[in-house]
C-alpha cells in the first residue's frame, strides 16, 4: 500500500495532497492528546479544518489517516537523511554528520515517533507492513552510509547491526528522553553515542 493507493474521490492530486497534509498535522495533535483509538474521524475533521463529509472524500476509514502520518514521519526521515548523505566524498565526517542529523531529527520528532511505535499495531496487515519496510529501508540508508564511508571493510552482518543500533539508538532519546535529559544535553548525548560508535569502529 502506498499513499496514492489510499482511495479518494477527488481526482485533483494538488488537492488531495493539501487536504492529507491537513488531516496529518490535525491528527498528529490529537494522537498526541488522546490516542489513536480515542480519537473519532470528526475530530480529526475538525482539527484539519473541514467537514467529517469533507474527510470522507479523501480517505475511507480512520487507519488510512494513522497510514498517511506514519508514512509522512519516514518520508521526514528520508528527506533529511538524504539532504546529508554525500557517498560521492565518503568519510568519517560524513557517517558523523549523518548520525548527528538523525539524532536531532527524533529530538524534533519525539512524540510523533512515540505515536507511531504504538499505533502501528492498528494498522492492518498490509498497511502495516508498508510501514515496517520503510523503517527497513531508512536501516539501509544508514547501512549505506557505514559501508561506503569507513576506511576499512566491515562484513554485511556487522554494518546491517551498527545501522539498527544507530536506529534504535535516535529514537531512545525519544522514548527515554525523560530520564536521560538529568544528565545529558542532547549535545551530550550525540558526542557519547558516537563517541563509542568510532570507539568500536576502531575509527578517531
Amino acid at each position: 500500500m502506498t499513499q496514492k493507493q489510499v482511495l479518494s474521490s477527488v481526482k485533483d492530486q494538488e488537492l488531495i495532497e493539501k487536504r492529507r497534509q491537513q488531516m496529518i498535522k490535525g491528527a498528529i495533535t490529537l494522537f498526541k492528546e488522546k490516542g489513536f483509538h480515542r480519537t473519532t474521524t470528526r475530530e480529526i475533521a475538525k482539527e484539519a479544518g473541514f467537514s467529517i463529509g469533507t474527510l470522507y472524500e479523501y480517505i475511507r476509514k480512520k487507519e488510512d489517516v494513522l497510514f498517511l502520518v506514519c508514512d509522512a514521519i519516514y518520508y521526514q526521515v528520508r528527506e533529511r537523511l538524504e539532504a546529508v548523505i554525500d557517498l560521492k566524498d565518503p568519510s568519517i565526517d560524513n557517517v558523523v554528520n549523518v548520525v548527528k542529523s538523525y539524532f536531532q531529527l527524533m529530538d524534533e520528532m519525539q512524540e510523533e515517533i512515540v505515536i507511531m511505535y504504538q499505533e502501528v499495531k492498528s494498522l492492518g496487515s498490509d498497511t502495516r507492513e508498508y510501514v515496517l519496510q520503510k523503517e527497513r529501508d531508512m536501516v539501509a540508508m544508514l547501512e549505506r552510509v557505514i559501508v561506503t564511508c569507513l576506511p576499512h571493510k566491515i562484513t554485511e552482518k556487522d554494518a546491517e547491526l551498527l545501522a539498527n543500533n544507530i536506529f534504535i539508538q535516535g529514537h531512545m532519546w525519544g522514548f527515554r528522553r525523560w530520564i536521560l535529559q538529568r544528565q545529558f544535553t542532547l549535545e551530550e548525548y550525540m558526542d557519547r553515542q558516537i563517541h563509542y560508535l568510532l570507539e568500536g569502529l576502531s575509527v578517531k
